[in-house]
C-alpha cells in the first residue's frame, strides 16, 4: 500500500503531461504518481513514463472510466488527483494530502471558484456552468460546496473504496460531490489558484454537451439520494393540476346541480391518482434509502477495518 498516490487521468496531454509529474515529484517527493492513459494519440504515455510517473492505460473511453480504474487498481493511505492539463499549481498539494492524513478528512476539494477562476478561464460558458452547478447542488443538498466540478481533490481511502463509480464522462466529479455530502462524510475545501490552458492545448470537456449531461446528472442523483423530496414535488403539481381543473367543474355543479364537463373531471380524477401514486412513490423510495444507507455505513466500517489490516501488513 502507497502512503500516498497522485492520480493524473489523461487524454492528449503531450504539452503539459512533463511538467505537471515534475510539479508533483518537486511538491510531494514520498509520493507514488500514476498517469492513466486514456487512448492518447500524442505519445502523453510515453513522456509521463519518461518523466518518472508509474503509466497505465485505461481503453475505455472517457473521464469517469479512468477514475474507476484508478480507484480499483491502486490502494493508498491517501489519494490526490489532479488534471494533466497543468491548469492547478502543486503549492496546495501538501496541504490538502496533510488534511486527509492528519484530519481524516474523506474528500479535500480544491476550490478554483473562490480565486482566480473567473479571471483566468476564458470560456465564459464554462465559468456560466460552474456557479449553475454549484447553486443546484448547494440548493438541492442543503451544502456549501465552494466548487463542485474541479478536478483537483485530495481522497481518503475509505471514500474511494465505497465510491461506487457510475459516471463515464466529465460528470464524474459532481457524482463524487453528492455521494460525500449525501452520506455526510467530512469534507473540506482549500482554495487553489488556477491558471488557463497553455496555448496551444485543447480542453476535452464540451461546453455544451457535457455540460447537459452534468445537468441531467444532477436531476438523476436528485431522483435517487432525494427521492421524497422529488417526488414529492411531482405530487404537489399533480395535485395542483387537477385542483385547476377540479375548481370550474365544481363551481358549475354547485350553480347548476349539473356535471356538464365530464372529460374534464376524469382528467382532474386522473391527474389526482397519478399525484398519489407520484407521493407514495417517494415514501416507499424513501424507506428504501434509509436502508440503503444502513448498509452504507457497514460498508464503510468494513472498508476501514480492510484499511487498517492493509496498513498494518505494509508495516510489517
Amino acid at each position: 500500500m502507497d502512503r500516498i498516490a497522485v492520480l493524473i487521468p489523461c487524454y492528449n496531454e503531450a504539452q503539459t503531461i512533463e511538467k505537471v509529474v515534475t510539479d508533483t515529484r518537486a511538491a510531494l517527493p514520498d509520493a507514488v504518481i500514476y498517469v492513466y492513459d486514456n487512448n492518447s494519440t500524442d505519445g502523453t504515455g510515453e513522456i509521463a513514463k519518461a518523466a518518472g510517473a508509474v503509466v497505465r492505460r485505461e481503453y475505455m473511453q472517457g473521464k469517469g472510466n479512468v477514475i474507476r480504474r484508478m480507484f480499483r487498481e491502486i490502494d493508498a493511505e491517501c489519494y490526490l488527483m489532479i488534471d494533466g492539463d497543468d491548469t492547478y499549481p502543486l503549492n496546495c498539494a501538501a496541504e490538502m494530502v496533510d488534511k486527509v492524513l492528519s484530519h481524516k478528512t474523506d474528500m479535500v476539494i480544491g476550490d478554483r471558484l473562490s480565486s482566480t477562476y473567473f479571471t483566468q478561464n476564458k470560456r465564459p460558458f464554462h465559468n456560466f456552468g460552474n456557479s449553475l452547478v454549484r447553486s443546484c447542488i448547494n440548493c438541492l443538498f442543503q451544502s456549501d460546496i465552494k466548487d463542485i466540478m474541479t478536478g483537483y481533490r485530495a481522497f481518503s481511502y475509505n471514500f474511494v473504496k465505497t465510491f461506487p463509480v457510475l459516471s463515464r464522462g466529465f460528470e464524474i466529479e459532481t457524482e463524487m460531490t453528492i455521494h460525500a455530502v449525501y452520506n455526510h462524510m467530512q469534507l473540506e475545501n482549500v482554495v487553489v489558484d488556477y491558471k488557463d490552458r497553455p496555448e496551444g492545448s485543447v480542453s476535452k470537456l464540451s461546453t455544451y454537451s457535457d455540460g447537459f449531461k452534468v445537468l441531467r446528472m444532477i436531476v438523476r442523483l436528485f431522483k435517487n439520494y432525494k427521492p421524497m423530496a422529488f417526488y414529492g414535488l411531482g405530487s404537489i403539481v399533480l395535485f395542483a393540476f387537477a385542483l385547476g381543473f377540479f375548481i370550474p367543474v365544481f363551481s358549475e355543479f354547485l350553480r347548476t346541480g349539473l356535471v356538464l364537463k365530464f372529460p374534464t373531471l376524469f382528467v382532474c380524477c386522473f391527474t389526482a391518482l397519478a399525484g398519489i401514486i407520484s407521493l407514495f412513490s417517494g415514501l416507499i423510495l424513501s424507506n428504501m434509502n434509509e436502508k440503503n444507507r444502513r448498509d452504507f455505513e457497514i460498508t464503510l466500517m468494513e472498508a476501514d477495518s480492510q484499511f487498517r489490516s492493509k496498513k498494518e501488513q505494509a508495516k510489517e
